[in-house]
């Protein structure tokens, strides 16, 4: 379906007033009444518009898409498969067969024997829209598998039962399923995580193999503000139930052969207090901020839970990041200088630090499913260098490659080139950038540059490696990520810094970032092209409301831009968990004036924007569909430029775009084919 013009929404007059302020809002219609189901035909047929100027406007490129789709499946193996990793008895894996959208998860005996087909998801996807495997875990006699899957985006999984040598599913546990299905120790009955209408994970279940009925509650979280989820100690003796909110957690253990035994609380929760449990016979290793913002390391036994020794003192510069409490060695995840880095730490106090090749990287613990493993399983990666699977043997101290990812086109690394500068916040703090190009880039501001940025949650942008982003470099442009602050690639202070009362930072991180950019030589106002999602789609909100001069294009994935609207709904699902991160600007007039002075609806003018593409996701339950729509809506009455502007929304998906692995591949060529296009280079072939 193509139209001759793009859709131009209805205004229907709407107000709200908080702290003797009226907020206007013509487009709230915008948001269906019934959501999570949308019904209203003004709002389908609205949708379905956009979607047909969409194709409409994207048609002259569509060679180009074709194009840039080819070169990216190219670079991917399509009979690609992972390391087979040990987890007792057997050795699992995963593989795509040639032409695959979906992986089939494989086993076979470690003492020998036929290889074993523990779950098809192409099978289990066919004729679907959406599909996606939320998580797969063996019962621990390896009789059964307990796995997740959601079929339309909206994140609410079934979780199932199957036996998998008869290669058939035996219950169906719940439709209302979040995270990830624990077994018991004994293998007759399953801990998992529940969802309420408002998508809250809010109480954890246990489910008996064929029990009816309604599952037995060992926890239910009564705080709206807080989620819940449940996991496994390492040494597989203990369910680990985690209620929290972006900064305040508090962790319960139920004994892994007694589900039904009361929970023993870790610690009560504290305001500001974060803080995560793992347990090696008898004692606990807890990672919390309690006394700085980066982390320290304390132990407890299991009999005084609350008594916390310290074992590693926080530091500025070393940043903890995460635990696991194997038999012989605590692996602890850090970030040095905004370097990833990874501690081993014997039980007697002897430690080092695992030594990777390059300057700048991103690694970190893989799936490491055993108590006791001679290695443990690590992933690698770096701007240059595709992603790397390695086995750290303990005893060794040695790094064994186990896997280089194949680009079946060819790639040669040489010809790239990765730098990581510095620039200079407008308050003076440094924030880093990562940069890598094709080598030969010119330095005199010509060139061509995409800038990435994202800043929030505490969620780093690290350094790694894309073989779809090497249709840009090939194309002649340089690819940056801005470290912006509210991610926490300095530590967990350059999370704070970007949150709340400071939520500014990230925007004027990001613009500082981009002009740094130009100074260095890399590049020119309106020759270089931004992308973010989520919370990365606010931030391009901002930075298109606050300079729109600096960009030649921009693509906006699901973006959170109807902040002020989306944080005074406290009916919907994600909001009062959210007001930690962003302020409540009900119960605060100052967070209301702070959060008004950002939010990208809230601030669209009549000026010239640069071209515009943005996606949704109907289905999506984190960024609600009718936040981009009425952004686009606004922006498309109020602008003066007659740059483009257009609006992709997957009607059958939600926060992720596409599931499968060619179809999420067309949604990037149609980015880059985009973004290209604005630059006038629809034509342009690349050469990787």
């Amino acid at each position: 379906m193509s139209i001759s013009a793009p859709p131009i929404a209805p205004i229907r007059p709407h107000s709200v007033t908080h702290h003797g302020q009226t907020i206007e809002d013509g487009y709230a219609w915008l948001k269906d009444p019934g959501y999570p189901q949308v019904t209203d035909a003004a709002i389908l047929a609205h949708l379905e518009a956009e979607n047909a100027w969409f194709e409409t406007s994207i048609a002259p490129v569509k060679p180009l898409i074709d194009t840039l789709f080819a070169e990216m499946k190219g670079r991917l193996k399509e009979d690609d498969s992972s390391v087979p990793q040990k987890d007792g008895d057997f050795l699992y894996w995963w593989a795509f067969e040639t032409g695959g959208q979906y992986r089939k998860w494989w086993r076979r005996p470690v003492a020998g024997g036929p290889d074993e087909l523990v779950l098809d998801e192409p099978a289990m996807a066919e004729g679907k829209a959406y599909f996606r495997l939320g998580s797969l875990t063996v019962s621990p006699d390896g009789r059964l598998a307990a796995y997740q899957v959601d079929d339309d985006g909206s994140e609410r999984f079934k979780l199932r039962i199957r036996d998998i040598a008869a290669n058939v599913d035996i219950e169906t546990v719940t439709d209302a399923a979040l995270g990830q299905a624990i077994w018991s120790a004994d293998g007759r009955a399953v801990a998992w995580a529940e969802v309420n209408d408002n998508w809250r994970p809010y109480r954890i279940r246990l489910h008996r193999l064929g029990q009816t009925g309604d599952d037995a509650v060992l926890y239910e979280e009564p705080d709206a503000g807080f989620f819940v989820g449940v996991s496994r100690s390492q040494d597989r003796q203990w369910f680990v139930i985690h209620a929290a909110d972006h900064v305040t957690s508090e962790v319960r253990l139920i004994p892994t052969a007694d589900p039904t035994a009361a929970p023993l609380l870790v610690s009560p929760r504290q305001t500001g207090r974060e803080y995560e449990v793992d347990a090696r016979e008898g004692e606990l290793f807890i990672r919390t901020n309690d006394t700085h913002p980066n982390f320290r390391l304390v132990t407890a036994s299991i009999d005084a839970p609350g008594d916390w020794r310290e074992l590693i003192a926080p530091s500025d510069r070393h940043y903890l990041r995460g635990l696991s409490s194997f038999r012989s060695v605590l692996a602890i995840a850090e970030r040095i200088d905004g370097l990833d880095q990874l501690r081993l730490r014997t039980y007697d106090g002897d430690e080092h630090w695992i030594a990777f090749p390059e300057a700048s990287y991103a690694a970190g613990l893989a799936n490491n499913p055993e108590y006791d493993p001679a290695a443990l399983r690590l992933t690698y990666e770096s701007m240059v260098t595709p992603g790397t699977v390695y086995d750290y043997h303990l005893a060794e101290r040695r790094l064994e490659v186990r896997k280089v990812q194949t680009i079946p086109s060819g790639y040669d690394a040489s010809a790239y080139e990765t730098v990581r500068l510095m620039a200079t916040a407008r308050d003076g703090a440094q924030v880093p950038i990562s940069v890598v190009y094709k080598k030969g880039f010119p330095r005199d501001g010509s060139g061509k540059l995409h800038l990435y940025g994202y800043g929030a949650y505490g969620l780093a942008m690290p350094p790694g490696f894309s073989t779809a982003r090497l249709s840009l470099l090939d194309r002649g442009f340089a690819y940056a990520i801005a470290h912006i602050r509210g991610g926490d690639d300095l530590g967990y202070r350059w999370y704070l810094d970007g949150k709340l009362t400071k939520r500014w930072n990230t925007f004027n991180d990001f613009v500082d970032c981009a002009k740094h950019l130009i100074d260095a030589g890399l590049t020119r106002a309106g020759h270089i092209s931004i992308s973010g999602g989520s919370a990365g789609g606010e931030l391009m909100g901002v930075a298109l409301n606050s300079n729109p001069e600096l960009w030649g294009a921009a693509v906006a994935h699901v973006p959170f831009v109807d902040v002020l609207n989306t944080m005074l709904d406290d009916s919907l699902p994600l909001t009062p968990m959210e007001w930690p991160e962003w302020g409540n600007p009900i119960a605060d007039a100052a967070a209301f004036e702070l959060i008004r002075s950002y939010s990208p609806y809230d601030n669209v003018e009549a000026k010239a924007y640069p071209p515009l593409m943005v996606t949704a996701g109907l289905n999506d339950p984190r960024v609600t569909y009718w936040e981009p729509a009425k952004w686009v809506a606004k922006l498309r009455a109020t602008k003066t430029d007659s740059n483009p502007l257009i609006l992709k929304i997957n009607m059958g998906a939600g926060h992720g775009g596409k599931s499968g692995r060619w179809d999420s591949l067309v949604e990037v060529a149609e980015e880059f084919a985009f973004i290209l296009q604005q630059f006038g280079m629809a034509d342009a072939g690349g050469n990787g």
